[in-house]
């Protein structure tokens, strides 16, 4: 009989991979780490592998997880955002740095990652940002409680006011930047997606608070995100700036601009240092009624904030025009289109063994996967996070696109997104993606649109309903074209995907055409 085989030496299980990923993931959840305390070796004496000698001392973390409690009480604004080191025992002062572009706001340390949790905390979430956002929200709470009367009086604020910034310290910082590296050693774009969601709502709440903090808190959420365009590639070893404020209101809605900036060491910001602009719109709720609620105005004040408001103004204009025109041009779609595009589906479906060998159809490029939404994506008000489900999407986009290609590809951009239905703790969500066209007149590099729809799904009640539509760009590097990689050309085979692409099609144009 043959011998069985002896394991690897490198799979053998070492005490000390199991207490270095145990303490990474431990740091999160840290309240009051011992000064000096060691800990043992997860086997007991008489496990064969305790003869490793010298094995890594790691200090101890002592954990406290926050109760799964009622939304808490409102904000106030007690004192300014703070940061600390990721070492405890060297506090250091909030991180500044002279190539933000928003200068006049201290802008948060990313990386500062052992941070102790607090009772206001909805669910321990994994994110750092997330983390140091948490906590810089907390400051602002008061001691009104949620049956407070609402807000009577508004005031007028500027966007200094509400400015923040956020600081990631690639350069120096290992450990955040092994959590933003992706496997081709670029920046994670659906973690940054759902960074951004979080620092817009943290703005929209230094807006919001009152002085005094003895008001009913707002219900604030995220309703829609304009169009998003990679203005330059993002590097994970170089520090990275995300800075914004509002920058126009109105009645119970604000729009939050956020520049995410990257200089090279030792430049500093220009607008070439620009990598992406994103505007986030959130609108404003009674926490008891659910109807719209008055929030405080703005009140710009340099030029730059005068102008900003003004084209803030344009784009609120034009998406209450687009909006009305979709429900009329819905009706009347342009047939003709329609069947223009299903003349090669149709040889596919009725006489696949003719079908052009550098087309495919829609429904063959499709990738799905479902989940529950757990009670640690929640915000305060007990709603998934919007970013979140950016960052999800964006993540099935990315392997759709992969699966498709054949090459990992490039992000470009992602197009307006409307939060139709806001999806909950303990949903059940589907996210369904495909490839819904391809663009490829300029061969160097083609353009692949995808196409990901978000349904909330209620198996006690057999409903399903449209939660997110997400519409994200890519590409495919071009040394991968010149390797010979052939991005095929995609075809619907139903009326109802054909109207989906001309649809697409259109809204891409009208882009195109307002720039």
């Amino acid at each position: 009989m043959t011998p069985l085989r002896k394991p690897l030496p490198h799979l053998l299980f070492t005490p000390n991979s199991k207490s270095s990923s145990f303490q990474s993931l431990a740091s999160y959840f840290t309240l009051t780490p011992n000064p000096n305390p060691t800990i043992s070796s997860p086997h007991p004496p008489e496990s064969p592998i305790t003869h490793i000698p010298n094995p890594i001392q790691h200090p101890k973390p002592t954990f406290k997880i926050p109760p799964f409690g009622p939304i808490p009480p409102p904000f106030t604004q007690t004192r300014p955002f703070s940061a600390a080191n990721s070492d405890p025992s060297q506090p250091m002062p909030v991180v500044s740095t002279d190539t933000s572009p928003y200068d006049s706001s201290q802008p948060i340390d990313a990386g500062s990652s052992i941070r102790k949790p607090i009772s206001l905390w909805p669910g321990m979430y994994s994110s750092p940002v997330t983390n140091a956002l948490w906590e810089a929200r907390s400051e602002m709470y008061g001691d009104a409680l949620s049956d407070a009367p609402p807000q009577s009086e508004l005031v007028a604020r500027t966007p200094a006011q509400s400015r923040t910034g956020i600081l990631y310290k690639f350069s120096s910082d290992y450990k955040l930047r092994e959590q933003y590296r992706n496997p081709w050693n670029g920046i994670r774009m659906g973690k940054l997606l759902e960074d951004l969601d979080a620092l817009a709502g943290t703005i929209v709440f230094k807006h919001c608070c009152n002085e005094d903090g003895t008001r009913r808190p707002l219900l604030l959420v995220t309703a829609s995100v304009d169009k998003m365009v990679m203005k330059k590639p993002i590097l994970v070893d170089t520090d990275l700036n995300i800075g914004g404020a509002v920058v126009w209101v109105g009645k119970s809605s604000m729009e939050i601009q956020l520049e995410v900036t990257q200089s090279l060491q030792g430049y500093s910001y220009t607008s070439e240092s620009v990598a992406l602009i994103a505007n986030f719109t959130f609108v404003a709720r009674d926490s008891k009624s659910g109807k719209s609620a008055p929030v405080n105005q703005i009140s710009p004040e340099t030029e730059k904030e005068k102008l900003l408001w003004e084209e803030a103004d344009k784009r609120n204009k034009m998406r209450k025009k687009k909006r009305a025109e979709h429900k009329t041009d819905t009706e009347n779609q342009d047939t003709d289109r329609v069947n223009a595009l299903l003349a090669e589906g149709q040889v596919f479906c009725d006489m696949p063994a003719l079908a052009d060998r550098d087309s495919i159809l829609i429904r063959d490029t499709c990738l799905q996967n479902s989940f529950i939404c757990q009670p640690q994506q929640r915000n305060i008000h007990g709603r998934i996070f919007g970013g979140f489900l950016m960052r999800r999407a964006f993540e099935i986009a990315f392997s759709t696109t992969y699966a498709f290609a054949g090459v990992a590809p490039h992000f470009l951009e992602v197009d307006h997104v409307d939060f139709v239905r806001p999806v909950d703790v303990g949903n059940f969500l589907r996210l369904k993606s495909c490839v819904l066209y391809t663009e490829l007149e300029n061969p160097a590099e083609p353009l692949i649109n995808v196409e990901v729809v978000a349904h909330v799904t209620q198996p006690e009640l057999r409903s399903s309903e449209v939660s997110n539509k997400f519409y994200f760009t890519f590409s495919v590097p071009p040394e991968a074209m010149k390797d010979g990689i052939r991005i095929r050309n995609v075809v619907p085979a139903t009326e109802e995907e054909a109207r989906r692409v001309i649809e697409r099609m259109d809204a891409e144009n009208s882009q195109c055409a307002a720039l």
